[in-house]
């Protein structure tokens, strides 16, 4: 499985690299929403993990940006807020999940209950 891991934590990215290392078979990491698009149009992967507030493009507008280049795109965004309004603009933007950074090992259930589609 390829894993896109998009967060302005290095820390952060490295702790979701650690929790998802048995699903994935390659994992390409960016900082910001910017580099996530361009990322994601180059590696492909089968997953998207989404940090919302970043600096410059945000995680809501890469996740759109990212649906449009392809819409089979599984992008799951990860957050420290728990707020409805915000689970909300990220299903409108079309993620396939909502995890928030205390309960990161979610996303290892996530992504072993829901295989990417070839």
């Amino acid at each position: 499985m390829r894993l896109l891991i998009v967060d302005d934590h290095a820390q952060m990215r490295r702790t979701i690299r650690s929790i998802l290392a048995d699903h994935a078979d390659e994992v390409l990491e960016a900082e910001d929403g910017d580099q996530a698009v361009d990322a994601f149009g180059a590696f492909r992967p089968d997953w998207t993990i989404m940090d919302l507030q970043m600096p410059g493009v945000g995680g809501l507008e890469a996740t759109r940006r990212i649906l449009k280049m392809d819409p089979a795109a599984q992008v799951v965004i990860v957050t420290e807020n728990d707020e409805p309004q915000l689970k909300g603009s990220a299903e409108d933007a079309g993620a396939v999940a909502f995890v928030t950074k205390d309960r990161l090992l979610d996303l290892h259930r996530l992504l072993g209950r829901r295989r990417a589609t070839p």
